[in-house]
């Protein structure tokens, strides 16, 4: 008998080899909804206070991102770094060897950039929707934007994005398949590396799609689990009565404290 065109012991091998690079593709994901978030956070607050000057060149850059493909964005990572250091060597004498780069940078910056540029627009809705009379109650309390922003806004506001982030943290890591195109080994890479190796492609790609699913389902039951803790809090909140003089009070220490 030949072989078989399908073989579920392969696929169960292909499992092991493919975890393997689990951890890169973790980091990817990790780094890069990090630094979205927080650059995500400041270009929201730049554009909601329209901040002269820095509120339109964020505003073209957010464009720029937000309209090209992310495979043609870690293109341009890829190769322009190298070229921007090339000329940074010529101009200021500095002595960046290019060569020596790790191309996980390029797909961390690429991967940050294009995260904080959709963060951004979901961030900036959440804070939109934030109850502005919070914001005024805060105000005559004595509280600097600053604190306002800290203690009311982007908490109230991180609720609120917290199911939109969310998707886009499992689209994220699904994207990070793309990071093969540079040279870096996650887990489609090694995928394709194993199927060369043993020319059992279907079966690789079916254990490619169980990891990535597994792993979507784990990230919904986490967020679930984070939504629900959140939404009991409130509740619980909103049940326990709080004096209004002792509310003057905590507000009073806090605005003193910082």
């Amino acid at each position: 008998m030949g072989k078989k065109l399908i073989d579920p012991h392969v696929i169960l091998t292909d499992l092991g080899a493919l975890m393997s690079a689990l951890p890169t593709t973790l980091i990817i994901t990790l780094i890069a909804t990090i630094v979205g978030l927080l650059l995500g956070l400041l270009l929201a607050v730049i554009k909601r206070n329209q901040v002269p000057v820095v509120h339109q060149v964020t505003a073209v850059i957010v464009s720029f991102v937000r309209g090209t493909p992310l495979i043609v964005q870690l293109y341009l990572s890829f190769y322009g770094i190298p070229i921007l250091l090339q000329y940074l060597n010529g101009w200021y004498g500095t002595h960046f060897n290019v060569n020596a780069i790790n191309p996980l940078w390029f797909v961390l910056i690429a991967f940050g950039l294009h995260e904080a540029a959709y963060d951004s627009e979901f961030i900036r809705a959440a804070l939109n929707a934030v109850d502005t009379g919070e914001i005024e109650a805060a105000s005559s309390l004595g509280m600097t934007r600053w604190q306002t922003y800290r203690r009311i806004i982007i908490p109230e506001a991180f609720v609120v994005a917290l199911p939109t982030l969310g998707n886009a943290f499992i689209g994220l890591m699904k994207n990070t398949s793309l990071a093969f195109v540079v040279s870096v080994v996650d887990m489609t890479a090694k995928g394709q590396i194993v199927a060369g190796s043993n020319y059992r492609y279907f079966e690789v790609y079916i254990a490619l799609a169980i990891i990535y699913w597994a792993l979507t389902i784990i990230t919904e039951r986490l967020l679930a689990i984070i939504e629900r803790a959140i939404t009991q809090y409130q509740r619980s909140e909103r049940l326990t009565p709080v004096p209004t003089l002792h509310r003057w009070r905590t507000f009073s220490r806090g605005i003193e404290h910082d």
